[in-house]
């Protein structure tokens, strides 16, 4: 099945939608990986769900990447004497390490480590940001804090705090027990949440060990100063926007939207845009006119991947919200002023030979209306490189490793297909011209590019471009 356009789209998978019926209906209104929320997944489910996306890949036969999305530190104020209490703007409020019941001027803050590391003038945001403090003094066991706004608080509710910088990593003991049973089926990504540093990439990196790809959730103000390192560490990105509006000015989070996603697109490394993208649609069978604005927006900046989260895994209308994301993506990779868009934001290659080799194609593609860019890859990385590029032809990345198939299925414009390894540089191109007839990105007569590392099987020598004519023998170097 050969989709119509370029973005990708991550589908939640919950309540709504993890039936094996469902999840192949969802794959076929457009769902093009998975995400499975461990916030809400005990590791049984997780193992169905994987099980059930295994199957259903193997009945569509495309390859379909899966993302395990880890909690990550949560923090929380403690429980009240009668279930909640009601404060007033500019009164004293503490938050304490004392376990009793709280009530109007106190609370239990069950975290020693915000205790420690809170200090005069910081900010914390409860629920959501629906009731702001802010810090007038911090003992190491107690914040006595001024109510600045919102007037009330119940047991259990969040805590953020975007002014702190907290010496904890991202990766809490339930995290590194989920980490290692999702490891353990082959999902292909993993997500990391509330990021901080690049140092909270490493822990991650070292329980993986290449066993699955780490996308870093920028969520946090302290991730947003330190990106272009947390770049660097991480394999993807994924701009996360409902906590990054609570712990930053709701006004600043387009702008920093489009700061992550043009980073990652000059890196090269995948960025999902998600959050609320079409939230009336748990509950409506259409969105609102500003959620298709907002879905287009990341479309014609050029994202790899647009996610849903509560609209596909629990809302009422799964299948519809995956529908109408498509054809969104779809019409806006239409419209005229798309490629003159996509062209603007494209950052100079790094001066290698495999980025030189990837520029070419792209040129030679456009240049000479080249039905395809064929990229032979086995670790992922000339397919990464040739996206990278966001040429106006599609890329279809061969694989013979079904792992790099299914982590590839995230990239910008990138067809996926399972192939057996080439033989020699002739069986690549007859290989690479037939998938092309056989996949519809070609007939008889068109030509292709084809990009490769030689010698053959050798991970990230991208060094050779041929172009070739499919349904015929006659071929010629570029």
């Amino acid at each position: 099945m050969r989709r119509s356009r370029k973005v990708k789209i991550l589908a939640t998978i919950g309540p709504a939608s993890s039936s094996e019926d469902m999840l192949k209906k969802l794959f076929e209104a457009g769902a093009d990986v998975f995400r499975i929320n461990m916030s809400h997944t005990d590791h049984e489910l997780m193992r169905t769900l994987v099980g059930r996306i295994r199957t259903v890949e193997k009945a569509v036969g495309r390859p379909i990447g899966i993302l395990a999305d880890l909690q990550g530190p949560k923090l929380r104020v403690g429980k009240f004497a009668n279930g909640k209490a009601t404060l007033t703007p500019g009164q004293t409020f503490t938050l304490d390490d004392s376990p009793e019941p709280g009530n109007s001027t106190r609370v239990y803050l069950p975290h020693p480590e915000i205790l420690r590391s809170v200090e005069a003038g910081d900010r914390l945001l409860i629920d959501d940001g629906k009731l702001e403090l802010k810090a007038v003094k911090s003992d190491g066991k107690a914040i006595v804090c001024t109510v600045v706004a919102g007037t009330s608080i119940s047991d259990k509710k969040g805590v953020s705090l975007p002014d702190t910088d907290l010496p904890v990593g991202a990766l809490t003991e339930k995290d590194r027990s989920d980490l290692d049973a999702v490891l353990a089926t082959g999902v292909d990504w993993v997500a990391l949440s509330f990021v901080q540093r690049p140092e909270d990439l490493a822990e991650a990196r070292k329980i993986a060990r290449g066993r699955a790809l780490i996308m870093a959730k920028i969520e946090k103000p302290q991730a947003v100063a330190r990106l272009a390192e947390i770049i660097e560490l991480s394999d993807a990105l994924m701009v996360a926007r409902g906590d990054l509006g609570v712990e930053m000015p709701l006004e600043a989070v387009p702008g920093i939207q489009k700061q992550i996603t043009r980073a990652a697109r000059r890196a090269g490394k995948p960025v999902v845009i998600a959050t609320q993208m079409l939230e009336s649609m748990i509950t409506a069978p259409v969105p609102t006119r500003a959620e298709v604005s907002d879905v287009s927006i990341a479309v014609f900046e050029g994202a790899d991947a647009v996610m849903l989260s509560a609209e596909s895994a629990a809302g009422a209308y799964p299948v519809e919200a995956v529908a109408m994301m498509n054809r969104i993506a779809s019409k806006v990779e239409t419209d005229p002023t798309y490629a003159g868009i996509i062209n603007a934001q494209r950052s100079e290659p790094e001066a290698t030979g495999a980025d030189a080799i990837s520029l070419a194609a792209r040129e030679i593609a456009e240049t000479l209306k080249l039905s395809a860019i064929i990229s032979y890859t086995a670790s992922g990385t000339t397919g990464l490189r040739a996206a990278r590029e966001r040429p106006q032809v599609p890329i279809v990345a061969l694989s013979p490793i079904v792992n790099t198939a299914r982590r590839l299925s995230l990239l910008w414009g990138t067809h996926c297909v399972v192939s057996p390894d080439a033989i020699d540089l002739d069986d690549m191109v007859d290989r690479a011209c037939r998938i092309a007839l056989d996949e519809g990105f070609g007939k008889p007569g068109d030509r292709v590019i084809i990009t490769a590392g030689v010698p053959l099987r050798t991970p990230g020598s991208t060094n050779m471009l041929r172009i070739a004519y499919v349904g015929s023998d006659v071929q010629a170097r570029s």
